[in-house]
């Protein structure tokens, strides 16, 4: 049976909240107890979580390439699989070498089993009209830090970090693998659309590019593109900062002033506001092209940081909703801006290409940002402003037309 599009929404979203509230929003819970059971100091424990995230560095292209031949559901499946034995793998490491090598692990896990892919993934099934379900799954996954860090925390307090990381495998084998399990195979998927520019409507923005490039374009020729670099550096810059606070914001508040309690509230006030920001995507900014929403989503983190530094502790749960709503339009510009600028074909292979500085900015931001705490405290979060304020600045040079100049 294949399921609806609807189905397929519901599904994938169910997934990925579980994905990502079991791998990279871990982190901001376990880490402090993980490293003084392992006897290191919190910052190894990030260290490893940036290693895990150079993983994607080295197989996010071939992992989207994949995607646009044989569909996304046989990784995905695979991933709930990895997530699994590398969660086991944590809870079972007795040093620092154990649990970096379950981190590695994680990040394969996270590079086949996260938006990356499950965009990939509906792009290869809707071609140039994945937009919608693009948000749909955001929505979803919007909640995984709000479900997943309450749900974290109260593991470590009944049975310790090793018992959550066990509990968090088990959930992979247990739901998230039957639910991949669902999607359509490969041979059921719809193959996407030949690279042609996108109709104008609530679907696809009026204002489109030229025709995609054929999906066989080798990676060196893509980078060529104006277009594809301006948006490799704004996705760079604005998911440092995302990562930077997906790692460190209940810490960072409490930094701020903030009660522990208080901290981890306001911390998961950043999954309804992501929903809430999508919700406003999918409504009104939906008939906008993605570049315009994309940049006015930039200005909500800056606008967040001078609210949290000119009010301290009382303005936490503010940093936390305006934050949130804005990386949550972000997260879906980091799957519709490709789509609306350069085309489905090939759709797989770009984000993968478009991932690997991404990647690398990931990689540093929960140990540098972890640096910048310990020496500035609080006021780190000036450096995380500034770059979203240079992607906003990448953006406005973005142009469709610019986009989609021939390489």
């Amino acid at each position: 049976m294949t399921l609806s599009r609807s189905g397929v929404v519901v599904v994938l979203g169910t997934a990925q909240t579980l994905a990502w509230g079991s791998t990279f929003y871990l982190p901001a819970i376990l880490a402090a107890p993980m490293a003084r059971d392992l006897g290191i100091g919190i910052d190894g424990v990030f260290a490893a979580f940036s290693a895990a995230l150079l993983v994607g560095v080295l197989i996010g292209p071939l992992a989207g390439g994949r995607i646009d031949r044989q569909g996304g559901r046989g990784l995905l499946c695979l991933s709930s699989l990895v997530f699994a034995a590398g969660l086991a793998l944590l809870g079972l490491a007795q040093g620092p070498v154990v649990m970096t090598a379950a981190w590695l692990v994680l990040g394969v896990g996270m590079t086949i089993g996260l938006y990356e892919a499950a965009f990939s993934a509906l792009a290869r099934l809707y071609g140039a009209k994945a937009r919608g379900a693009i948000t749909g799954i955001t929505l979803f996954a919007g909640f995984a830090s709000t479900v997943c860090w309450p749900i974290s925390a109260a593991l470590n307090a009944e049975i310790g970090w090793r018992g959550a990381c066990f509990v968090w495998a088990a959930a992979q084998l247990l739901i998230g693998l039957p639910l991949n399990r669902l999607l359509p195979r490969a041979e059921d998927d719809v193959p996407a659309e030949p690279a042609a520019p996108a109709p104008a409507g609530p679907e696809a923005p009026a204002a489109t590019a030229a025709p995609s490039p054929a999906p066989t374009r080798r990676g060196r020729s893509l980078w060529a593109d104006p277009g594809m670099l301006l948006l490799g550096f704004y996705f760079a810059v604005v998911w440092f900062s995302s990562t930077a606070m997906g790692a460190h914001l209940p810490r960072l508040l409490q930094q701020a002033g903030a009660s522990p309690t208080a901290a981890i509230a306001a911390a998961a006030l950043v999954g309804p506001a992501q929903v809430a920001g999508r919700l406003l995507e999918f409504s009104l900014l939906q008939r906008l092209h993605p570049l315009l929403s994309a940049r006015l989503a930039s200005l909500a983190h800056p606008l967040a940081v001078a609210v949290l530094l000119a009010l301290g502790a009382p303005a936490a749960a503010a940093f936390g909703l305006l934050h949130g709503a804005g990386n949550g339009i972000m997260t879906i510009a980091k799957g519709t801006l490709p789509l609306a600028l350069f085309g489905p074909a090939g759709y797989g292979l770009r984000q993968g290409l478009l991932m690997v500085p991404t990647r690398l900015a990931q990689a540093a931001a929960p140990f540098v940002f972890a640096l910048l705490m310990e020496r500035f405290g609080v006021g780190a979060l000036l450096v995380t402003a500034g770059l979203s304020l240079a992607g906003l600045g990448a953006l406005l040079l973005l142009r469709p037309a610019t986009a989609a100049s021939p390489a």
